[in-house]
């Protein structure tokens, strides 16, 4: 019974990290939009377990692989993943993983956002190496493009994630769907 709990709420929250993906301002200086994904990540990440939050954003990811329009603008397919934003992708579900860790018994604000802080840094540092390899910019360019016009609106998420995870994980505990 906890199996297939877990597997209906990881499916839920990777459906709801494909609809926050459509909510995505292109940037004219950037490959990298902003979206709503992350948003996702950090409610999938601090609601979930460690290894639910994994899995959960990798069935995302392969969802938009396969072709499914799940990935910002409605599109799908292997070249979103391979492509110059692929390694944020990447990064959603090793931040995913380390947020559900942090989180994992913890119901105060303030671990909240740190463990969306290192889900926010993980995102970050896989984004930026690939993004590098795959433009062949430098890494010190890639960070100008991939992270620095990022950061003011992905720290309003976390402090809007954290608030709206924690009473989420709240109803749903009370509710007997989480632990």
């Amino acid at each position: 019974m906890l199996y297939t709990r877990n597997l209906i709420l990881s499916s839920l929250f990777a459906a709801i990290v494909a609809l926050m993906a459509q909510l995505s301002i292109p940037l004219p200086f950037s490959p990298v939009p902003l979206t709503g994904q992350t948003f996702g990540v950090f409610l999938t990440g601090s609601i979930l377990p460690a290894r639910w939050s994994a899995i959960s954003l990798f069935v995302y990811i392969l969802l938009g692989a396969v072709g499914l329009p799940v990935f910002h603008n409605f599109q799908g397919g292997l070249h979103i993943v391979i492509g110059p934003t692929g390694g944020y992708l990447f990064g959603f579900v090793l931040g995913g993983y380390l947020l559900g860790k942090i989180s994992q018994g913890k119901d105060s604000y303030i671990s909240m956002v740190g463990g969306m802080l290192l889900c926010l840094a993980a995102i970050y540092t896989t984004g930026v190496a690939w993004l590098s390899f795959v433009s062949g910019l430098a890494i010190s360019q890639t960070i100008l493009l991939g992270v620095l016009p990022f950061i003011p609106l992905d720290l309003v998420k976390v402090a809007a994630a954290a608030a709206l995870g924690l009473k989420i994980r709240h109803r749903l505990r009370g509710a007997g769907l989480i632990s």
